[in-house]
């Protein structure tokens, strides 16, 4: 069973600090430009709630933070490759995804919002979008960094294994992972696929600020 977390709303249905990610879901589902994060302590959660969104925006505040001894073991990223990354308000919700540059943050593809999409497909579609943009340039030695390791695993099993229930109001997410399946299919992989340390390193550069 996972650690409590506390939740705290600062634009959605209702505000507030919620003990539940159940009560947090409620909040935010289908609300447009949702703003939430995520907390371990809940007299951090409170104080946060005080305080505006973008005092926490791209913070991490949900893990442990390591000691330096404890981050040498990750190594440093390699910071001449590309970052992906994906947000969606909401399971299912808004989503959209992007691609930087890690070194400097700077964007180089985003795509959406899409309705009623997940993170995971999120990530899933972002990861496919960096890899095939790297083979239209003819680029080997670039890696790219995803910190989720489910849409790392469906890259490599070439399937987007989500659950979602599509229909007209995401028939474009729906087509968009039938592109990039079938891209996966007839094209070999080569260049490296790492998973990104948030523990270690802090937020992916391609987050967008919304936990």
């Amino acid at each position: 069973m996972g650690k409590k977390k506390y939740y705290v709303v600062w634009k959605g249905k209702k505000t507030g600090v919620f003990s539940s990610w159940l009560e947090c879901k409620k909040q935010i589902h289908s609300y447009e430009g949702a703003q939430y994060k995520a907390f371990a302590v809940k007299k951090e959660a409170e104080i946060a709630f005080k305080k505006s969104y973008n005092d926490y925006k791209g913070i991490n505040t949900k893990k442990k933070v390591l000691s330096n001894s404890e981050k040498e073991k990750y190594g440093t990223p390699i910071l001449e490759s590309i970052s992906v990354d994906a947000a969606c308000s909401g399971n299912p919700g808004i989503m959209e995804y992007r691609g930087v540059l890690t070194h400097n943050k700077k964007e180089i593809f985003k795509m959406g919002p899409f309705k009623n999409g997940t993170n995971n497909i999120g990530e899933f579609l972002a990861l496919v979008h960096g890899i095939a943009l790297l083979k239209s340039k003819k680029i080997k030695n670039t890696p790219i960094y995803s910190d989720s390791k489910i849409a790392i695993g469906w890259v490599r099993q070439k399937r987007c294994k989500t659950n979602i229930q599509f229909n007209n109001s995401n028939k474009d997410i729906l087509e968009l992972i039938k592109r990039a399946e079938n891209w996966l299919q007839n094209n070999p992989i080569e260049i490296s696929i790492l998973k990104w340390e948030t523990k270690a390193w802090g937020e992916i550069p391609a987050d967008f600020g919304r936990k």
